[in-house]
Parts: structure tokens; sequence; C-alpha cells
């Protein structure tokens, strides 16, 4: 893969949404959705593709805010095995399919200290990381801002400021335990999704006003849709 995964950059577009515009939504827009000046597109973690790179495997749903599974700490995994490399395919599947940069086995319902990694670019050639009970043992000085999104929390993005480099410590599909030192993009990612493991998400990152404001319009679209 040219340049490496620490290097390589994400691409999503914002999505316009279809419902009726939400004066409380509105008073948090300019905020939280953010675009790159002059290509209209945003650096999220969530990247916009639309190409499912595996065949055979499950497209698996992903659960949305305000599902509360999405607050629970996930357990660590006990083994590797053929189960378990099952749900990282299906987890690659859903991720590339989303399209995504990175999914948390608990955005699929499976509270377990599992997550699915891959930052490289379109051109690229895919470059998948698997990490069971994956562990940070070390964090760079500097820092790194970037704005983020979540396939949890569709069509919002925050910009967050994270240690710009990283080690972390995990087990791979064929139960290896290693570590990695990432930086970058990558650096970024590994965070965002053990975050998840951790029941933590990228709203935290915002005012308690705003974070409020984005998890009464999740509700409210759970209660329409419920009402169908």
């Amino acid at each position: 893969m040219r340049g490496g995964l620490a290097s390589a950059h994400a691409r999503g577009l914002l999505q316009a949404s279809t419902a009726p515009p939400d004066p409380l939504w509105t008073a948090v827009e300019a905020d939280v959705f953010l675009t790159l000046e002059h290509s209209g597109r945003t650096r999220a973690i969530d990247r916009n593709r639309v190409l499912s790179y595996f065949t055979g495997m499950a497209i698996r749903p992903i659960i949305t805010l305000p599902d509360p599974l999405l607050r629970k700490v996930s357990q660590p995994i006990e083994r590797v095995d053929d189960d378990l490399r099952r749900l990282m395919d299906d987890m690659l599947e859903t991720m590339y399919a989303a399209p995504g940069i990175g999914l948390a086995a608990v955005q699929l319902g499976v509270p377990r200290r599992l997550l699915v990694i891959d930052v490289a670019e379109d051109e690229e050639e895919r470059q998948p990381f698997c990490l069971v009970n994956p562990e940070i043992v070390a964090l760079g000085d500097g820092m790194r801002l970037h704005e983020e999104g979540c396939l949890s929390i569709p069509d919002v993005r925050v910009e967050i400021e994270r240690p710009a480099s990283l080690t972390v410590r995990y087990t791979d599909r064929e139960g290896v335990r290693k570590e990695l030192e990432a930086s970058g993009l990558l650096a970024t990612a590994i965070q965002h999704e053990i975050n998840h493991l951790d029941g933590k998400l990228i709203i935290d990152f915002l005012s308690s006003l705003k974070r409020d404001m984005v998890v009464r319009k999740f509700k409210k679209q759970a209660r329409a849709t419920e009402a169908l």
C-alpha cells in the first residue's frame, strides 16, 4: 500500500437529510457538520464509499443511537476461534459496505472487545487490521485534530483532537499477541474504535448542550420509525 497505513487519509461526503428541518437540530449544525473548503468534502472516520470487497460473508445491521448497547463496556475475548474469525469477516464486509474505515463489534450488537480497521485510500490495496482485546500501551506527545464520523451516529461529524501516535497491544486473527506503532489517521481510528469498546461516542467530545441535542434528534427519529 503506497505510503503505509499511518499516512493514509479518509474522505467522506456529507449526505443531505430528507427529513424536515428540526429547529433544535439546526442550532448545532454549524458546529457539528463541517465541510472542507472548496471540495465540499469532509475528512471523517467513516468514509463514504459504496463498494463491498468480500463475497460469501454477511453484511450485518449496524446499531445506531439511541441504542443503549452503544454505552455498554465490551467484555474481553477469551480465545480466537473460527466463530470469532467469521465475526471478523462479517465486520469487515459490513464496514466496507457501510462504508467506513473502522468498526467495533458492539456496533453490530456484540459487546466484545474486537475491532476492525482499514484506512487505505480507495486506489490502494486493502490493508485490514483485526484487533482482539486491543490495549493502548503508549501515547505520543503530539496531538492531531481530525473530523470524525460514526456509523452508529449517521451524518454527524465532530472535530476531535487526539494523540497523533500510539502503540497498541492486541491479539490478531490467528491468536498471536502483537504490538503495533501507529500514527496519523490509523492512530485516530484505533482510538475512536477503542472508545466504542468502552462505551464512549464522538458526541461525548461535544458540550453537554450539543450532545443532548444530538441525542434528542436520534430519539425522535427512533420514535418515528417505531410508529411506522
